[in-house]
């Protein structure tokens, strides 16, 4: 697979990955933290890295309003 950053060919692995997503400005303080865990694909030419997120994740940073408060939300 070819890195789409860099175009090195080969260069890529897979991990494990932690992700804390938080809403942007002041007002995204009171909103909850979306935490994912997904794997993340990593160019070892260049360093581009990309992953992406689960359905249920997604669902909650469409609409924040309708999820239960997360770990480390102002909320909670």
């Amino acid at each position: 697979m070819r890195c789409r950053s860099c175009g090195a060919g080969g260069g890529a692995q897979t991990f494990n990955g932690e992700v804390a997503l938080r809403f942007p400005g002041l007002d995204g303080l009171t909103e909850p933290i979306v935490l994912a865990f997904p794997k993340v694909l990593v160019c070892l030419d260049c360093g581009f890295a990309e992953f992406a997120l689960p359905d249920e994740q997604v669902k909650t940073l469409r609409n924040p309003e309708s999820s239960d408060p997360g770990i480390g939300s102002a909320a909670a």
